[in-house]
């Protein structure tokens, strides 16, 4: 039984404002809203801005602050921890490539510095279970970053986990993109050897009633729940996807790092963060939970119903306002759909104001503008999807974008005249994807024109799909909007003199 000290998990949450540190990381996007709808004030801080936006915490909750912030920026960290009783660090650099130690060195001992400074209360840290003699980076670089912050004054909990099960955690999409669409495999030996995985729910628990126990500070705790191969993991999530039983063979000369170039051809998880990963899965691995239950007391979800309580989670996870990576509904509505997809952007600035540029966007797709830009390619690969059965909706008509409308293989997700344009596309391919506008205003009065093309590849085809299709894609992208500010230029210049300049 706990302390009766120590108050309960769900007992009323200590005053003070919580900062939830790369709030735009897996974990922190789920942290972020649990903790609000716990009336907790939450500052939630990353380097994506745009990302975090897109979750549309706001709208839901009023006690949710969202600020920009670098941990390799130490003159952007004073401000954002000011005022904060308890920092939950979720930072990792594995998305960044090699030297990701370093940079994992350099941001713990600027964030450990900062909150000394700003006077935080305690910092909560996640972090990786790991052997003693781990060979793996990734796993030495996550307990490296815990003792870093433990070498400051602000009291640190760590809560070491395993793979976490969950849509968007990155060991599970590697797994999940596995077993969807791949029926058989030849994997690396270790892949017999056994984690205890986590359910993301039970996760975010633990982070938060660690967070308000007293006892927990200066604490390191592990969490898991059983013990299971990776082996056994895929089947049972192969099960829970309706495919058939996997046939993977395991091989001795099948090295981590061979096989992390290999999952770049079947998995949209960013090749650097799923070659990091593999690295780490070679080790047996464990979690003593006893001194967690003591203060946490509960019974770790199994595997089955994590996955179960996964798929059925994600079919509620949905774009807010704009594109939202990993979005169910951006991706088909299909879970063997890449959580991950890949994208590019191209972007071209315009004189005229953000409503000169919308009305010139305005023109997108109907009879006389077309795509400004190559618009036959466009109508050439519109005749080549009706070949495949796809369906065409023809021209658009003049005028204002509906949420809804269709216009030859494209549906509008989402229309913010002066700042936003998403587009979903119902071209037969590999894989489900859209095409997103925004415009945003230059400090010279103009606006900068940006168009990012997204896209959820469906295993090995849609990833190839991506590939071969990539440099003519970027070519007509860049040519796209650069004919789109031209056409907002040419807007400006035809409105009366005197006229008002549209606006945002």
């Amino acid at each position: 039984m706990p302390d009766p000290e120590v108050p309960a998990p769900d007992a009323a949450p200590a005053p003070g404002l919580r900062l939830v540190f790369g709030a735009s990381g897996y974990v922190g996007r789920h942290l972020v809203p649990r903790l609000a709808a716990g009336g907790r004030p939450v500052r939630a801080a990353a380097r994506r801005l745009r990302a975090m936006e897109a979750e549309g915490w706001q709208d839901r909750h009023a006690n949710i602050e969202i600020v920009r912030a670098d941990a390799l920026d130490a003159a952007s960290l004073d401000p954002v921890l000011s005022g904060v009783h308890t920092a939950f660090y979720l930072v990792h650099s594995m998305s960044g490539g090699r030297g990701f130690p370093a940079r994992d060195r350099q941001a713990a001992e600027s964030f450990a510095a900062a909150a000394a400074r700003a006077g935080v209360r305690r910092i909560v840290y996640l972090g990786g279970l790991a052997p003693k003699d781990t060979r793996s980076a990734h796993l030495a670089s996550r307990v490296e970053t815990g003792d870093i912050l433990r070498r400051g004054p602000v009291p640190v909990t760590e809560l070491r986990a395993g793979i976490i099960v969950g849509a968007g955690s990155a060991a599970f999409e590697v797994m999940r993109d596995l077993v969807a669409h791949v029926p058989m495999m030849v994997a690396p030996k270790w892949v017999q050897v056994a984690s205890p995985p986590v359910a993301l729910d039970d996760l975010l628990d633990d982070l938060i009633a660690l967070s308000e126990h007293p006892q927990a500070a200066g604490g390191i705790y592990e969490t898991g729940g059983e013990r299971l191969s990776y082996v056994e993991m895929m089947h049972r999530l192969a099960r829970a996807l309706g495919k058939r039983r996997r046939i993977i063979v395991p091989v001795p000369l099948l090295t981590p790092e061979l096989s992390g170039m290999w999952l770049d051809l079947v998995s949209g998880v960013p090749g650097s963060v799923s070659r990091a990963l593999i690295a780490g899965l070679r080790h047996d691995l464990d979690a003593d939970d006893t001194a967690l239950r003591a203060l946490v007391p509960r019974a770790p979800m199994g595997f089955d119903a994590a996955v179960a309580r996964t798929l059925a989670d994600e079919r509620s996870f949905r774009a807010t306002d704009r594109w939202r990576e990993g979005a169910f509904d951006l991706r088909g509505e299909r879970h063997d759909r890449s959580f991950y997809g890949k994208s590019m952007a191209a972007a071209a600035e315009t004189r005229a104001g953000p409503g000169d540029a919308w009305a010139a966007l305005e023109g997108l797709g109907t009879r006389t503008k077309g795509y400004f830009f190559a618009t036959p390619l466009w109508r050439l690969r519109a005749g080549l999807d009706r070949l495949a059965g796809g369906r065409n909706h023809g021209p658009r008509p003049k005028g204002a974008f509906a949420p809804g409308q269709r216009f030859d293989f494209w549906r509008v997700l989402f229309a913010v005249p002066g700042r936003r344009l998403t587009l979903i596309s119902g071209l037969v391919a590999p894989g489900d994807g859209g095409l997103e506008f925004e415009l945003t205003p230059t400090r010279t009065g103009g606006t900068r024109i940006e168009a990012t093309i997204h896209w959820h590849p469906a295993g090995v085809w849609g990833l190839l799909y991506w590939y071969l299709t990539w440099l003519p894609h970027a070519l007509m992208l860049r040519g796209f909007v650069a004919a789109i500010a031209r056409e907002a230029d040419r807007k400006a210049r035809a409105r009366p003199a005197g006229a008002a300049r549209g606006a945002a």
